[in-house]
């Protein structure tokens, strides 16, 4: 048997897990630990060995410089934003302003989706624009190591990212944390940061982006409970939703040249467009890291036969594993639907080719593993983890603590 680079640890017992289930609401802000029917916090850790956790981190870098290159370049051709198929304003508002945004700043946060599969590593996306996990990969991950004395916590991407932020900030600087306050599991994130940032000595404030106004390329907070100009901006808001808010005064800044710190700019959705490697070939940027471990990535338009599952259709704009379509996988009512939707609106959509995830064997069967990878300013900033029943990572996934396991000598999973 191939000897995977994840092993499983075995499961806390009820009442150790509740515990940690009960602090990580607290101390961690992690609200949404039940989906449906089932919790989405899972009982055991996964291990990474620290040379597979090296491996990983230096994957994700070379990720990261060459699609900030990428996305200088496409920010600079409008004709290759068409391809992209990001929404008409985004378009053009960026035409408007091509040279708004130098990509590789301190600021900037990915996270790259890493699975293990019968051709080693490869990747199923980048979450460039608001990638989630912070609290998973922070609070959870640590809450576990002290379980489990002989491993260790990676780091803790939201206390880089607190220190990226108060080094761009200054003593005392205030940070805007702009996210959809309608939804509490986007609030909760901006909570567990607003912690980490008041640790460092940062002042906070958690807003709607309508929220916001930029006077003289300077955010300026409007609101009924709270005034002042941010020094900088978290945003935990879709890009493709702000042409949505009723002012363009309080959307367009998030694409153009502002004075505020941003993170992320707007232009980040260039990059997660899931039909970025449509325009590869157009690229003048090296891009042999992508090449290597993303599958090969199609317009539905191009696969003139059925669909078969050999391939994944995934929506352009798609989120947390939403409408994503899998021969064999998806129940076949809907897939069916997903396939007449591409074929519809095959700008709207991407087909890639599938790979095959090496499960882990769980006290609950055989389960699907994707190690999520934080960059924080290109470099590597800490493991999201997730675990799925099927090799399909979504809603229904669980979050799942990552620790380091100083312990290369194992038996296989």
């Amino acid at each position: 048997m191939t000897l995977h680079p994840i092993s499983i640890g075995e499961n806390l017992c009820n009442e150790k897990w509740f515990a940690l289930r009960t602090t990580a609401i607290f101390d961690h802000c992690k609200w949404d630990v039940q989906c449906g029917d089932h919790s989405v916090l899972a009982a055991f850790p996964v291990f990474l060995e620290p040379g597979t956790a090296r491996d990983l981190d230096g994957m994700a870098e070379a990720l990261s410089r060459e699609a900030l290159a990428a996305e200088e370049e496409m920010l600079r051709r409008p004709e290759l934003q068409d391809l992209l198929n990001l929404p008409h304003a985004i378009r053009k508002t960026l035409r408007e302003c091509p040279y708004a945004h130098s990509p590789a700043n301190e600021l900037r946060v990915m996270r790259f989706d890493f699975h293990y599969t019968t051709e080693g590593w490869l990747i199923s996306e980048v979450n460039s624009d608001v990638p989630g996990g912070f609290i998973e990969a922070s609070g959870w991950s640590a809450l576990f190591a002290r379980e489990w004395p002989d491993a260790s916590a990676p780091v803790s991407p939201s206390e880089i990212y607190a220190h990226a932020l108060c080094e761009a900030v200054g003593p005392n600087g205030l940070v805007a944390l702009v996210h959809a306050t309608a939804y509490s599991d986007d609030r909760q994130v901006m909570q567990h940061l607003a912690r980490c940032l008041s640790r460092l000595g940062l002042r906070t404030c958690l807003l709607s982006p309508s929220h916001l106004r930029w006077i003289g390329g300077r955010a300026e907070i409007c609101s009924s409970f709270a005034s002042g100009c941010p020094d900088a901006i978290v945003r935990f808001f879709p890009a493709e939703w702000l042409p949505n808010l009723p002012r363009e005064n309080s959307w367009k800044p998030y694409f153009q040249e502002s004075q505020t710190a941003l993170s992320n700019p707007g232009s980040a959705i260039a990059l997660q467009s899931k039909r970025f490697p449509l325009v590869w070939d157009e690229l003048r940027t090296d891009l042999s890291t992508w090449r290597k471990l993303l599958p090969e990535t199609r317009d539905p338009s191009g696969i003139n036969a059925s669909v078969d599952d050999s391939w994944v259709l995934k929506p352009a704009l798609g989120r947390v594993g939403e409408g994503i379509g899998i021969g064999g996988i998806t129940p076949p009512t809907q897939f069916q639907k997903i396939v007449r939707e591409a074929r519809r609106h095959p700008r709207e959509w991407v087909v890639q080719r599938r790979f095959d995830i090496l499960p882990l064997i769980t006290e609950s069967g055989g389960m699907y593993p994707c190690i999520g990878v934080f960059t924080i300013g290109g470099k590597a900033a800490g493991f999201y983890g997730r675990i799925a029943k099927q090799p399909i990572v979504n809603q229904d996934a669980q979050d799942v603590a990552v620790l380091v396991h100083p312990n290369p000598d194992r038996k296989s999973s």
